[in-house]
């Protein structure tokens, strides 16, 4: 689909540039339109996953804006400034379909797959044909994963894996490698945790949580750079949180975690700088979404847990994962702006905000409803084992789709090069009233 739309913007190109004695705007303004287009086809014919394959979005939004300011302040080409505009927008709008074989047909491995967001990522790079190896430890809920999959458009590979466990995690990198071939990406995912006050929770439980959320990460990591480093590629996600950086109350032991996994990836980053490995490793830092984790997590609260609002659906965050793993050289992701305000008031003022998660923290995490009394518990065995619990929590009808800041955030180039664009124009717009 790449080399299509690249051929097809050539033959764009070379038409401008033909005609360019009788389009209604200077010659040397058409011939670099078309110059422009004939560069950026050939750059992507050349290396389609170059630079402009991944960046012609920008470039193109960045293209229309400033032909909406010349429609602006040259009425005399208005007409084709705008038709230009027009033609950049619908190149924009085809950007999603550049994608080239190689990313379609990623192989891909996604711990805690089997629900919640490793279950919405699976099913995301599914959609755009990779194949996907699914490790989690419910036989119900990894077998449900692979079928979303499947229907999605990709090869699934479902293997039951403890990632507490790391002989399981490297057995199963192997027989990743061997069935699907060698690992592009590894998205780390799973996770367990207790919902308690720190006082509460007994060392084993405590030792459990570290084990599986935080050495599970470190068991992942380990089998993907074993496998990654001798081919001098690949990408390794860690899927983190808005409390790898601030701790709130009752998650003592996931928020140690978290923060534990923030320090080692860094440590990590830097490793691979120093060799001048081609292997990344990025992390996304997630906002509260919608999981089942709140249906099967240990809880010792009097009442239902619930994620502190806003709610993100997991297809936000999966999103937000997919991006990070097609432009890994990021060091990190923020994802919704509630993560965004959390960690710049962590920053500015952390007192204040211990203060204000003390007095709010227990009411913000738990419904007015009573916790079930038959709840099921995933800390030690899978609450999935004989039911499919899904992507999504029991918190749809609080939960939002979409996050503007994650658009930003996936896109900054283009909102800068579109502000650019908008400032360019107001002061070109200012400067002609003045005279």
């Amino acid at each position: 689909m790449t080399r299509g739309v690249a051929a097809a913007r050539a033959v764009w190109g070379g038409g401008i540039v033909l005609a360019s004695r009788s389009l209604p705007i200077p010659r040397q303004v058409a011939l670099a339109l078309g110059i422009r287009h004939l560069a950026q086809a050939a750059a992507v014919l050349w290396r389609p996953n170059g630079l402009l394959a991944r960046r012609g979005w920008t470039i193109d939004v960045a293209h229309g804006v400033s032909m909406l300011g010349l429609a602006v302040v040259t009425p005399r080409w208005r007409a084709a400034a705008l038709a230009n505009a027009v033609v950049a927008a619908a190149w924009a709008r085809a950007a999603p379909y550049w994608k080239t074989e190689a990313v379609m047909n990623q192989v891909v491995v996604v711990t805690g797959a089997s629900g919640g967001i490793g279950r919405a990522v699976a099913r995301a790079f599914g959609a755009r044909q990779a194949r996907v190896a699914l490790l989690a430890r419910g036989k119900e809920g990894l077998e449900a994963a692979a079928d979303d999959v499947t229907r999605s458009g990709g090869t699934a590979l479902a293997i039951p894996t403890d990632v507490a466990e790391f002989d399981q995690v490297d057995a199963a990198a192997s027989r990743v490698e061997r069935e699907l071939g060698p690992i592009d990406v590894w998205v780390n995912v799973a996770f367990t945790s207790v919902f308690a006050p720190f006082d509460e929770i007994e060392p084993d439980e405590f030792r459990r949580v570290t084990d599986v959320s935080y050495l599970g990460y470190v068991h992942g990591t380990m089998a993907a750079l074993r496998r990654m480093k001798s081919r001098d590629r690949g990408t390794i996600v860690q899927v983190g949180s808005a409390l790898a950086y601030r701790g709130i109350p009752l998650q003592s032991a996931y928020c140690g975690a978290k923060h534990a996994i923030q320090g080692f990836n860094e440590a990590l980053r830097c490793e691979l700088l120093h060799d001048g490995s081609h292997v990344r490793t990025t992390m996304v830092q997630m906002p509260a979404v919608n999981t089942p984790q709140f249906s099967w997590v240990r809880s010792k609260l009097p009442h239902q847990a619930q994620p502190v609002p806003p709610i993100y659906q997991p297809e936000v965050a999966a999103r937000a994962v997919l991006h990070a793993a097609d432009h890994p050289r990021r060091r990190e992701y923020w994802v919704g702006g509630s993560t965004v305000g959390t960690l710049i008031a962590n920053a500015v003022a952390p007192g204040v905000l211990d203060r204000y998660l003390a007095r709010t923290g227990y009411r913000s995490q738990q419904t007015g409803a009573a916790k079930p009394s038959d709840q099921p518990e995933n800390l030690w065995a899978p609450a999935d084992r004989a039911r499919d619990f899904g992507a999504h929590g029991r918190f749809d009808d609080k939960a939002t789709p979409r996050s503007a800041q994650l658009w930003a955030s996936r896109h900054h180039g283009a909102v800068a090069a579109a502000g650019g664009a908008l400032a360019a124009t107001a002061l070109a717009v200012w400067r002609r009233a003045r005279s």
